[in-house]
């Protein structure tokens, strides 16, 4: 079995970067995959067997970062320092390092653009029109300043490896020494007829407005992590637990499993769990997205982190600490982050070709101007050369699918979608058919009563429909479908069969009282009998073999019919089906409004799948009945089969939304495997796209959030694309100063994440 490996690395920039880390992880013997997340600034490393971090620090020093790993030790708040926190910290501390060379760049770098810059000069004190002054202040810049873009530069040439430091640093050293020989031998420019000016204005500028850009973008970047600190930020801090007969308060992180714990009107459930005294209505809508509240009874579940409404209950704890749902929940979330889309692959490639190209534009720039401008040719190659090696920085190409990412997974986590890699996200945006599997998914998953029909004297049958109110001379009343029910679920208390249960869960929900039976009596492959109140009932097939068309009608809606006698005569009726989920036709209608084909498959026999299809609005050459569980992956592969006609033809990208385990075949083989957060483990564990919620909308959310992100990384790539494409040639020609350059890099980066940023704004409900 396959490990994964997650660890943090400090000092990356830009998509050159991550692939130099991620090439140099590679290396490492034993590593069949390796991750590296700009945005995030995680790594995840895939091997048969775990890497010794010895070799993971090493690989990562090599070129010129540095790996992260969490600290067991105990932390001074007696918890463990966990990635994140390091992290974090990391982040703080470089955030504070940034804003001081921020500052004292753009500080001392205005000195020097005061003193040598034309017209504003002549209001400068002489010293600061010193060339030798200018000389300090940059040197402070370059070396202090511009350090870590100095440290990354060297480690990364030593493996041959060019990236957007190694352009910065070429720049900026260029324009350095040219005014540092122009300061202490300016009698060498003289004789070669060169104006003796010093450009320490454009060295120290570009390197403050880089630092400036990082450090935006850095807080940029903080933003588009906001859904995990969201989820994080609703765990509970403290639980009431019953110990010794006493009510405790103590740290959630106390709790073990099997506490029981009481949660009492407006406050927040500490961890997952059982309730085994009292009944309340819990908002679940921060963990499922689901805005109502749902009623909790004895023996449901509760969610940590959710709020009591209404009612004070005691319940068992199930799950602590990581196991909860919600720190699966965050887990599921930032592997998502962490992992990278098909699309981000192609920028790394680019960016990995870009670099070393730059490099050689900027000397064809410096070589052409030197050789075509008989005057002054030296001075203009320089700054020209040096516009090309800053404007191209590849930052908003390694930005451009991390942040949509992170945020279109964190929106996703916020509704109750939890989307488990990078390629799901992407890949659902593409769907052409989904396949709904039906019980559990379309349906409840589990039989209810629909219908009461009663028998008159006269031997007519008045319907009682749980979905229709009655009206007219027909409409039945209370009493006689009360009777009917009560004489049904007294007998059928005693019984175990599902069926069974059904009436009786109807007869509670109606707040029956229930008769107590004597004599009581299954009667093998029919039903069950009892007196009830002196009166013989009998609860089950029909006894004769009579055309009821009542029966027949409900039969033919894919309803299973059970009958009542009282005394050997025929009472009435009780249908009973597994209803469709409420949002089952509303999530129907929306796929196909988004042109997507929907199939529906069951093991059901045609006539009940057909009925439940009509309900939903899914074509009957669309219902796939009567098929195994082992064949559910069979007929997926069938469908991805059926070739796509457009312009050319294209595979068709198929969607399976299923819960159970004989489901997991079939999401796994599917190009997306949406999962419902009720199913099975092995179900979820199968699929790319998990529902927290029951609510089959979700599916539709999901697709929309694919079609957003997508939308938003293409947008990205191209202005990223657009921005190189457009302004290199600019740069080449003389038109754009390095300063000017420089500024314009920085909003590039800025700009992709503020778009990444705008995806918070996406209607996908």
């Amino acid at each position: 079995m396959k490990t994964k490996q997650t660890f943090a690395i400090k000092g990356m920039h830009c998509a050159s970067c991550v692939y130099t880390s991620e090439k140099a992880l590679k290396t490492i013997s034993g590593v069949t995959e390796a991750v590296v997340n700009l945005t995030t600034g995680k790594a995840t490393l895939t091997s048969e067997t775990p890497i010794e971090k010895n070799k993971i620090i090493d690989a990562v020093k090599s070129v010129g970062y540095q790996a992260m790993f969490p600290t067991y030790a105990k932390a001074s708040v007696g918890k463990e320092e966990t990635l994140d926190d390091k992290i974090k910290t990391e982040k703080i501390r470089e955030l504070k390092d940034l804003k001081i060379k921020v500052i004292v760049s753009l500080f001392l770098s205005s000195f020097i653009v005061w003193g040598s810059f034309p017209g504003l000069m002549n209001t400068a004190p002489d010293i600061v029109k010193n060339m030798f002054y200018h000389f300090f202040l940059a040197s402070i810049i370059q070396f202090w300043g511009a350090y870590d873009f100095y440290k990354a530069t060297v480690s990364s040439l030593r493996h041959r490896i060019a990236n957007m430091d190694t352009l910065v640093v070429i720049g900026t050293t260029v324009a350095y020494l040219y005014s540092t020989a122009v300061v202490f031998y300016p009698g060498f420019f003289e004789r070669l007829n060169l104006k003796v000016e010093p450009y320490f204005d454009v060295s120290t500028v570009i390197i403050g407005l880089i630092l400036l850009g990082r450090f935006l973008e850095a807080q940029a970047k903080a933003g588009t992590g906001e859904a995990i600190k969201k989820l994080i930020g609703l765990q509970a801090k403290t639980a009431r637990v019953i110990r010794d007969k006493k009510e405790i308060d103590i740290s959630i992180d106390e709790v073990v499993a099997g506490d029981l714990i009481r949660v009492r009107p407006g406050e927040k459930i500490p961890v997952d769990g059982v309730i085994v005294e009292g009944e309340s209505a819990i908002d679940e809508s921060m963990v499922t997205g689901e805005s109502m509240p749902a009623s909790k009874y004895k023996g449901d579940t509760v969610i940590g982190a959710t709020m009591n409404k209404s009612g004070s209950f005691v319940y068992k704890a199930t799950k602590v600490g990581k196991d909860t749902m919600l720190s699966q929940i965050i887990k599921l979330v930032e592997e998502a982050q962490g992992s990278k889309a098909p699309i981000q692959r192609l920028a790394d490639i680019i960016s990995s070709y870009f670099v070393p190209i730059v490099i050689m534009l900027a000397i064809a720039t410096f070589v052409g101007w030197y050789v075509f401008i008989p005057s002054g040719g030296l001075v203009l190659a320089m700054l020209n050369s040096i516009a090309v090696l800053i404007i191209a920085c590849p930052c908003a190409m390694g930005l451009a699918t991390p942040t949509a990412i992170m945020v279109g997974t964190g929106i996703g986590a916020q509704h109750g979608i939890l989307i488990k890699d990078a390629e799901s996200l992407e890949t659902a945006h593409k769907i052409k058919a989904i396949i709904f599997d039906k019980t559990g998914t379309l349906t409840k998953g589990q039989p209810e009563v629909t219908d009461v029909v009663i028998t008159d004297s006269n031997a007519r049958h008045r319907v009682f429909s749980t979905a229709t109110p009655q009206r007219g001379p027909w409409r039945l009343s209370q009493k006689q479908v009360s009777s009917l029910l009560i004489f049904a679920a007294s007998i059928e208390k005693h019984s175990e069969h599902p069926l069974g249960e059904a009436i009786v869960k109807k007869a509670e929900e109606e707040k029956l009282q229930l008769i107590k039976v004597n004599k009581f009596k299954s009667i093998t492959g029919k039903g069950v009998e009892a007196l009830v109140n002196g009166k013989k009932i009998y609860v089950g097939k029909l006894l004769k073999n009579l055309s009821i068309k009542e029966a027949d009608r409900l039969k033919n809606q894919g309803k299973t019919v059970v009958y009542v006698y009282v005394e050997d005569k025929l009472a009435g009726l009780i249908a009973i089906a597994d209803t469709v989920k409420e949002t089952a036709r509303e999530a129907v209608q929306q796929l196909q409004n988004l042109r997507i084909n929907v199939f529906m498959i069951t093991g059901d026999n045609k006539q009940t799948a057909q009925a439940i299809a009509v309900q939903v609005g899914i074509k009957k050459e669309n219902v796939l009945a009567e098929v195994l569980p082992e064949e559910k992956e069979k007929k997926v592969k069938e469908l991805q089969g059926r070739e796509q006609k457009f312009l050319f033809r294209t595979k068709n990208t198929v969607a399976f939304v299923g819960d159970g385990i004989n489901d997991a075949p079939a999401l796994a083989s599917a190009d997306v495997g949406i999962a419902m957060g009720t199913g099975t483990d092995v179900a979820i564990e199968a699929a790319g796209i998990t529902l927290v919620n029951k609510n089959l909308m979700s599916v539709v959310s999901a697709i929309k959030l694919s079609k957003q992100t997508m939308k938003t990384i293409k947008l990205n790539l191209f202005w990223a694309f657009a921005y190189n494409v457009v302004l290199i040639p600019v740069a080449m020609m003389g038109l754009i100063s390095p300063i000017l350059a420089s500024g314009a890099m920085a909003i590039s980066s800025i700009s992709v994440i503020t778009n990444s940023l705008f995806l918070k704004k996406a209607k996908i409900i």
